[in-house]
């Protein structure tokens, strides 16, 4: 499985950009699809996570609760994460990755996309 993530740039605080993933590859093979984020200094964290099978269960972390959507088209093998309401503390690395088990939170998914930088100004 190969992911290709996108979308990130710079914005200022309060605004809204939406990250897409692209997944090809052996995709009927993965159970859940995430984003995960590395800020400078810091360990890579959860951020968002949706159910690639049947069922449309998605899990958040706290932090990004209220502001951050993940969503899912499986005919497009395309996941988003819409996020809106950009604080300067979500400046980061994101990725997007994908597991053939269903290990929500953990940075042990099975393949990783390269990453695309937001950076959100104060």
């Amino acid at each position: 499985v190969q992911l290709q993530a996108s979308g990130g740039g710079l914005v200022q605080a309060g605004d809204s950009l939406r990250l897409s993933c692209a997944a090809s590859g052996r995709t009927f093979s993965l159970r859940i699809m995430g984003w995960f984020r590395q800020a400078p200094g810091k360990e890579r964290e959860f951020v968002a996570a949706v159910n690639w099978g049947g069922g449309r269960s998605t899990w958040y972390a706290d932090s990004v609760k209220g502001r951050f959507t993940i969503s899912r088209d499986n005919a497009k093998n395309m996941v988003y994460l819409q996020m809106n309401s950009l604080k300067a503390e979500d400046t980061a690395v994101y990725y997007c990755a994908a597991d053939r088990r269903l290990r929500v939170d953990s940075v042990e998914y099975d393949y990783w996309g390269q990453g695309t930088l937001v950076t959100v100004s104060s």
